[in-house]
């Protein structure tokens, strides 16, 4: 199980879905370093993109093709919609989490023309550390030998850079829409509590939060704030359903929580 949704094991070896996920995997293990990571975050750091709302950029996230979800003939708002109401049903005081649901994938924009343009494997799949041993749960293992930092030895042990219990936010994941997501929201002063800023930020982190690894890097608030995001995970699944939902019967909801928890507007 990983951020290619449930089926992804289920399809046959040879499939030509097999080869593609393999590929972008392969892709994703050699490029992702501490190197570019550090010139990503300084890159996207600079939050010079464009200036807008949130609701701007969830029709925005209409034009974002993500190559690594297996359900592509529904707009990506409606996967937003179907999450966010999932847990609103089920969770209807915890509205922080509600719209923590609607926002969690807007960092995909990151793979449009006027954000850069970033392929794929800088954008979306599983996250995981850089700047310390590659753990063996991460799909596709094997290509993380190809990484220049797989040899380091400096980067190449348990704790690598870090230390035991320094906290997740002291810790560099590979890049992608997760950190990007939790940069803008954090940079632009919104409210969200922790528990909403650490699902945004490891929502693709299955390593941690569906293998049980990398836990000896996380600290307390990390440990409480996984709780929140093993809630999250089923609802995150849930957005791959067929129900349909009104966007402009729910719009309104979401806009009183968007202006609740986010300044008018943002730079991305």
């Amino acid at each position: 199980m990983n951020a290619f949704g449930h089926q992804f094991r289920d399809y046959d070896a040879e499939s030509e879905r097999q080869k593609s996920v393999e590929d972008f995997y392969r892709l994703q293990h050699i490029n992702q370093t501490v190197d570019f990571v550090k010139k990503m975050r300084a890159e996207y750091g600079k939050l010079d993109k464009k200036v807008m709302s949130i609701w701007e950029c969830c029709e925005l996230l209409n034009e974002v093709v993500d190559e690594s979800d297996p359900d592509l003939d529904e707009p990506q708002i409606q996967h937003l919609l179907q999450s966010a109401e999932a847990i609103r049903k089920d969770y209807p005081n915890e509205d922080w989490l509600h719209l923590t649901a609607l926002i969690h994938d807007l960092g995909k924009v990151i793979t449009l023309p006027q954000f850069g343009g970033l392929p794929q494997w800088a954008v979306v799949g599983d996250t995981f550390p850089v700047g310390c041993a590659f753990d063996e749960s991460n799909v596709h293992h094997k290509y993380f030998l190809e990484n220049p930092d797989f040899q380091n030895k400096v980067y190449n042990t348990k704790n690598g850079i870090y230390t035991q219990g320094c906290g997740l936010n002291n810790v560099m994941m590979s890049w992608g829409h997760d950190d990007y997501m939790y940069m803008v929201a954090k940079e632009n002063g919104s409210t969200l509590p922790s528990a909403g800023q650490f699902i945004i930020r490891y929502h693709s982190f299955y390593p941690l939060h569906t293998a049980g690894e990398y836990t000896h890097l996380m600290n307390e608030e990390d440990k409480e704030n996984l709780k929140w995001l093993h809630v999250f995970n089923k609802y995150d699944l849930y957005s791959k359903s067929k129900v349909h939902v009104d966007v402009d019967k729910v719009k309104p909801y979401y806009m009183s929580l968007i202006n609740k928890y986010f300044p008018e507007t943002l730079r991305w």
